[in-house]
């Protein structure tokens, strides 16, 4: 039985440098792809409309509303029965100063036109609803 011999299987390794090379390399081009967001801003994802042209706004009047309904006047976030006071205080300023509505695209109708009535009730026309 000497010619005869068990040949022992080579045991299976796992590699773990290259996995781990990969795994880093993924989590860098995470952090450099990555977004950062100012805590300020709503998240807000504009409808897009195929008719506008580009959004030239000019003013400094700006109400933005989440898809929460959660509202936000020049970048500060209001209750909804804030928004008609501020505006009669902007209207005493500058009646002619035009407001930018920018709601997200599942927002409510109802909070846009909340928002647009309370523009008109303190005497402000030049109102605009920002599009993509």
């Amino acid at each position: 039985m000497s010619g005869f011999y068990q040949k022992r299987r080579k045991r299976p390794e796992l590699n773990l440098v290259p996995l781990i090379d990969v795994l880093v390399m993924l989590i860098f081009f995470a952090f450099v792809t990555m977004q950062f967001k100012s805590a300020a801003t709503l998240n807000i994802t504009l409808p897009k409309v195929e008719t506008a042209g580009k959004n030239e706004f000019r003013g400094n009047v700006t109400i933005s509303i989440d898809k929460d309904g959660s509202m936000s006047f020049n970048g500060k976030k209001v209750a909804d029965n804030q928004i008609e006071g501020l505006l009669s205080e902007v209207h005493n300023v500058d009646k002619d100063i035009p407001v930018l509505i920018r709601a997200d695209v599942t927002t409510q109708l109802g909070k846009v036109t909340y928002v647009w009535d309370a523009c008109r009730k303190n005497g402000m026309m030049k109102i605009s609803l920002q599009s993509q």
